[in-house]
């Protein structure tokens, strides 16, 4: 097993060298300056001059790539611009609201999707199976910033009965945290919950038909505990899989819904420094990005060899 993690371990370290590159050059081929928006367009040559100089913007790209790189090994990303503070000090202070959101809205795609994929694959061609499906097309088709400004204006705007925006911690106060994921979860969840029901249908088909199933109905064990325990536990790798990506995409996409429910998270500091051309604070972000999806293949990589034993032995 040790050997297959390091393995992995060694090829998500490539990709995280091949997303610097990404991270440090599409920025830069983007129109616009730092000086530009820092300055205004009334600066003089001379002043924009020394501000490229003071930031080292005035060398090289691949020198200042370099340069970029050096530090990000010891962990440094840099300084910002427009904060001109530490970019990880202003990462990591809107972290906690990003983490929060994710894992809420992948709480909600998880648990819905779970049971509506066993739903519709133990009632297979029945209403409960057309539904689902329809839930689940529909989710795959709905943009989550379209679904989020949907139910701000139902559930904020025409029926105040939920917060539109904003965040609050839930070690400060669980109430009304919960008050403000509920929308923003809800619309960024969504999505995944329909991709993990379809893909909890199909493995879960494939699995009722089984001859371990078979011989365990043949038994007499009861029905729960054969779909539950056998079908389900032996469905599990490709619901891993899903759920892996889901929570990655999940994470990822929290930029955009941050943005709509005005949430203090990573992704709306991602916007905001695109808009201002703010290079080491959208360089460390899109590296936290990349990182947390290398970090949940990590662990999904892992959690193969915990349920299935089959990988444990490959491993």
């Amino acid at each position: 097993m040790s050997r297959f993690l390091a393995t992995r371990a060694i090829a998500l370290a490539f990709v995280m060298w091949l997303v610097t590159i990404i991270a440090f050059t599409l920025i830069r081929m983007a129109p616009g300056d730092p000086s530009a928006t820092m300055l205004g367009s009334d600066a003089t040559p001379q002043a924009v001059a020394e501000f490229r100089a003071a930031y080292g913007l005035d060398r090289p790209i691949a020198v200042q790539y370099l340069a970029w790189l050096g530090h990000v090994v010891r962990g440094d990303l840099g300084t910002s611009i427009y904060l001109g503070r530490p970019v990880t000090a202003a990462i990591l202070e809107r972290l906690p609201a990003s983490l929060t959101l994710t894992f809420a809205a992948f709480a909600i795609a998880l648990f819905f999707g779970v049971v509506l994929g066993l739903a519709a694959a133990y009632w297979r061609d029945s209403w409960v199976d057309r539904l689902v499906s329809a839930l689940a097309a529909l989710s795959l088709s709905i943009p989550s910033f379209w679904l989020g400004i949907c139910l701000i204006y139902l559930l904020s705007v025409r029926w105040p009965v939920l917060p539109s925006g904003g965040f609050v911690e839930p070690w400060v106060d669980p109430w009304r945290s919960l008050r403000t994921l509920v929308l923003p979860s809800l619309a960024l969840g969504y999505l995944q919950l329909g991709l993990i029901a379809r893909m909890t249908r199909a493995s879960m088909l494939e699995a009722l038909r089984g001859d371990y199933v078979r011989v365990a109905r043949a038994k007499g064990v009861s029905e729960f505990r054969v779909v539950v325990h056998h079908a389900f536990g032996n469905s599990l790798i490709p619901l891993l899989t899903v759920a892996g990506v889901s929570l990655g995409v999940l994470f990822g996409g929290a930029v955009v819904i941050e943005t709509v429910f005005t949430i203090p998270g990573v992704g709306r500091l991602l916007v905001n420094a695109v808009v201002r051309r703010d290079y080491p604070v959208v360089q460390g972000t899109l590296l936290i990005v990349a990182a947390w999806y290398v970090l949940v293949n990590l662990v999904v990589d892992f959690l193969y060899t915990v349920s299935d034993p089959r990988v444990r032995l490959q491993g």
